[in-house]
């Protein structure tokens, strides 16, 4: 076979090894700017994460054909094995979400939950923020088709991209919660502890939590 051939066979191999998410989710640590909240921010040179660092954090990811998700099966196994009871839509752009500034804003706050946050998206695309073992940006690129878990207890922030619209299901185990804790007053939560001790964290020193640390409202 001459180099034509192993070329095509190794171009073939890389092809089918791909991960399919690849297509739907990509992830990089980001820069320390604090320009435009849309842009990219990727590091120079560019620093990519794996699905497997991710998985090291609690990050989960499917990639899914979001054009049937009202009868795609696998979709379905996914929400019965998590127990997913409850789905709802939203869509976030300037003529479907009220106060669309302030509440992309508030997104942006870095914050907590106490249950996760599963959010699968049908069009658009978005950006979710985490922070890793060191507490450094990274930032999650989630597109049509992919869905995201991302765990109880993790900081985490969420912002639109550059296309400034994105439609995504939202899943909840159990009847929804919307309320967000926002550092450092959550870090005695025992949503926290328990992500810091299953997921090999850091602690912060702990903060009393006060009214002004938590926020309910229509989370994305």
């Amino acid at each position: 076979m001459g180099v034509i051939g192993h070329l095509y066979e190794e171009e073939e191999e890389e092809y089918h090894n791909k991960d399919p998410r690849e297509e739907v989710i990509e992830a990089w640590y980001m820069d320390d700017s604090d320009d435009n909240q849309r842009l990219p921010h990727h590091r120079k040179p560019k620093e990519f994460v794996s699905f497997d660092k991710l998985a090291e954090l609690g990050v989960l990811s499917w990639r899914l054909d979001a054009d049937k998700y009202e009868t795609d099966e696998e979709l379905n196994k996914i929400r019965e094995s998590r127990k997913y009871l409850y789905m709802d839509i939203i869509e976030v752009c300037p003529q479907k979400l009220s106060n669309y500034e302030d509440m992309i804003k508030k997104f942006f706050e870095e914050h907590l939950h106490i249950d996760e946050e599963v959010r699968y998206c049908l069009a658009g695309s978005g950006y979710f923020d985490v922070r890793d073992h060191n507490d450094a940006w990274i930032r999650i690129w989630v597109k049509k088709g992919g869905l995201i878990v991302v765990p109880a207890g993790i900081y985490h922030r969420f912002t639109l991209d550059s296309s400034n619209y994105i439609k995504a299901v939202r899943l909840f185990a159990g009847d929804p919660v919307w309320t967000a804790y926002y550092r450092p007053h959550a870090d005695h939560l025992p949503a926290r502890k328990q992500y810091v001790e299953t997921f090999g964290l850091r602690e912060s020193t702990a903060h009393a939590i006060n009214d002004d640390a938590i926020h309910r409202v229509d989370e994305f």
